[in-house]
């Protein structure tokens, strides 16, 4: 999938800009701008896999660095930074790819950042958010703090999550989905922890899995964007 992934640059503000991957399929119906998470950046496996598994579904994906990621620096940016990159991220897929329905979110630390991003003023053109292993808590340490600022995000939700998952609580997680209402919607994976990895005793594998979230994303995503054009 790298041979198609079309590598763009993205400005960040005057001073800062960072590498990003386009993967556009034939005939897509939206674009997901799409950030990683904390320790890893836009070229892992598992960013590589969502994005060919949803070029395969016809959904455009445009995956970006966060400014420390793209230095080599282990210590994520701060939140006005790297909320900063995720608009920028959104106005490059804008122009990257015209014309469709843009979702945004990200695995773990980058759909948190996105979901705050979106709350502090709504991202231009974005429809919806989508987050892989949304981090609601610190491992071993649940709570809601990290949830306060979804209420503030008036378009629909999609939280992709695994039941094993350690920096989010299952319980904790479903209240927050379902006081956010009918905009937020949930998709469980059973067994799957916060990478979506399943232990072998479950009898499915990581690729059936990500099948699964994927299918979800593809369902989910085609609602929304019928109804934005």
């Amino acid at each position: 999938m790298n041979d198609k992934a079309q590598r763009l640059t993205i400005d960040v503000g005057t001073s800062v800009s960072v590498s990003a991957l386009r993967t556009r399929p034939a005939h897509p119906r939206a674009c997901f701008v799409f950030a990683h998470g904390a320790g890893a950046g836009m070229t892992h496996s598992f960013m590589e896999a969502v994005a060919a598994g949803l070029a395969i579904r016809n959904i455009a994906t445009l995956r970006y660095q966060f400014p420390y990621m793209e230095k080599g620096g282990k210590r994520p940016d701060p939140p006005a930074l790297a909320q900063a990159t995720v608009r920028a991220a959104v106005e490059a897929a804008g122009r990257a790819c015209p014309g469709l329905p843009l979702i945004a979110g990200g695995k773990s630390f980058g759909g948190r950042m996105t979901s705050q991003a979106q709350a502090k003023s709504a991202l231009p053109a974005v429809v919806g958010l989508a987050f892989f292993g949304f981090p609601l808590h610190p491992a071993g340490t649940p709570s809601r703090e990290r949830a306060a600022h979804l209420a503030d995000i008036r378009i629909p939700m999609l939280f992709l999550q695994g039941t094993r998952d350690k920096l989010a609580d299952s319980d904790l997680l479903r209240g927050v989905v379902g006081e956010l209402g009918p905009r937020a919607l949930l998709h469980t994976v059973e067994g799957a922890d916060h990478s979506f990895h399943v232990p072998a005793r479950s009898g499915r594998t990581d690729a059936e899995v990500m099948d699964e979230v994927l299918d979800a994303f593809a369902a989910w995503s085609e609602q929304i964007a019928v109804k934005h054009h």
